[in-house]
């Protein structure tokens, strides 16, 4: 035992970076507390134990002041073996939880491969190939992501906290800088330092928009990002499966930057406050919708990326609110108050009367491709007109009873004819 004892010191001294004689030093404490148990000491007489640096055997002393005698007993012998090996056994675990924590504390920031391994309660355990578990947090994951066990999956290291049982890794797949270090690595150029990306704004599992600028005129920051048939920025897409990326191109001149923010939206003009970091852009009737987006996404993520502001405007009001502030102004002081009134009682009345179509044109009644059961069906959900389904998109209608993807995606073409 005595040779081998110092060959696996000094081995663990190599590969995992504890000094030996820290290593020395904790077997002496630990085969001292053990001998204690099975080794008589009489009052006055203290117990010592050493091990040779050059011979790697234990010794164990009884001191009584100048007075000392080695003890050599079949059951210290034992103790000795027994109890060093444990402690070796238990250092090597800590120190592979060290360096562990270490390792993976150096990469917070960085992106990390690894294989779906188990669920928990929601979370994910992510095997990071063998050398530790990562947790994907439930908060962490992409909605419209699925996961199975087995599956390849890299993830943005979000936080390193050390336990008792080692490190606990957290990992993200909803951070915006994910999108950021995917880039990295897919683009050359931003790794080399002449493409920079200035800015990430991202809603996990939509959209995210990124503006990237170049440090050299002769090469397009949009480009490279892009790739050869748009090949670097679809393979970032399959990485998160789907969800859309907007390149913008930075500009100094926050006019333009906000024009390329809100594509693919047509920009007729902006108004600025710019102590305020607040912008008015006005659009005409037909870019609204683009400039707005899905549930105000658009705009959203623009505004997060630049850091403004942003209030979205058309350039004329409503046809019908136009017509009724002409009439109003051609009208005298009592038609004005009467057409006031008029106004109020059905603002009033708005939420106990349904509001009727527009038109006949408006109407589900005798839509063509609307039988009678998918009508009730429709009106039972609440739609009530065509711009009611326009509205509601393919999204709303696949939750109506009866209604699959592909027939609300035919009505919805139908519609728009």
């Amino acid at each position: 035992m005595s040779q081998e004892l110092l060959a696996i010191l000094e081995q663990m001294e190599r590969e995992k970076g504890i000094k030996k004689e820290v290593l020395v030093e904790t077997v002496e404490a630990a085969v001292l507390s053990a001998a204690r148990k099975v080794i008589d000491v009489k009052p006055g007489e203290d117990l010592s134990v050493s091990l040779d640096r050059n011979s790697g055997k234990i010794h164990a002393y009884v001191e009584n002041g100048e007075n000392r005698r080695e003890v050599d007993s079949i059951d210290f012998g034992r103790i000795a073996a027994s109890t060093a090996r444990q402690v070796i056994i238990q250092k090597i675990r800590e120190a592979e939880k060290e360096i562990i924590f270490n390792d993976f504390q150096g990469k917070v920031g960085e992106i990390v491969s690894g294989v779906v391994y188990r669920f928990e309660k929601g979370n994910i355990v992510i095997d990071l190939l063998g050398k530790a578990e990562g947790l994907l947090l439930r908060r962490e994951q992409s909605p419209k992501e699925d996961y199975k066990q087995g599956q390849r999956i890299r993830a943005f290291v979000l936080e390193v906290k050390k336990e008792s049982k080692g490190a606990q890794i957290i990992l993200s797949r909803t951070h915006p800088n994910l999108i950021k270090k995917l880039f990295e690595l897919e683009v050359p150029e931003i790794y080399e330092g002449i493409v920079e990306i200035r800015a990430v704004a991202r809603q996990a599992g939509e959209r995210t928009k990124i503006a990237v600028s170049s440090k050299n005129d002769k090469v397009d920051s949009v480009g490279a990002c892009v790739g050869m048939r748009g090949n670097r920025v679809r393979n970032i897409v399959n990485e998160i499966q789907g969800e859309k990326i907007d390149i913008v191109r930075y500009n100094e001149d926050i006019r333009e930057y906000i024009k390329a923010a809100l594509s693919p939206a047509k920009i007729s003009e902006i108004k600025m406050e710019k102590e305020k970091q607040k912008a008015e852009v006005i659009v005409d009737d037909d870019q609204l919708s683009l400039a707005i987006g899905k549930h105000g996404q658009n705009v959203r993520l623009a505004s997060r990326l630049i850091g403004w502001e942003l209030d979205i405007r058309t350039k004329t009001p409503p046809a019908k609110e136009a017509e009724e502030e002409v009439a109003t102004e051609a009208e005298g002081p009592k038609e004005k108050k009467a057409q006031k009134t008029k106004k109020k009682k059905t603002a009033e009345g708005a939420q106990a009367k349904p509001k009727k179509p527009a038109s006949k044109a408006d109407s589900l009644e005798g839509l063509s491709g609307v039988g009678e059961k998918t009508l009730e069906n429709l009106k039972e959900a609440g739609f009530n007109s065509v711009k009611d389904i326009l509205d509601a998109g393919v999204e709303g209608l696949v939750k109506v009873k009866g209604i699959g993807k592909k027939k609300a995606e035919k009505l919805i073409q139908d519609f728009k004819k």
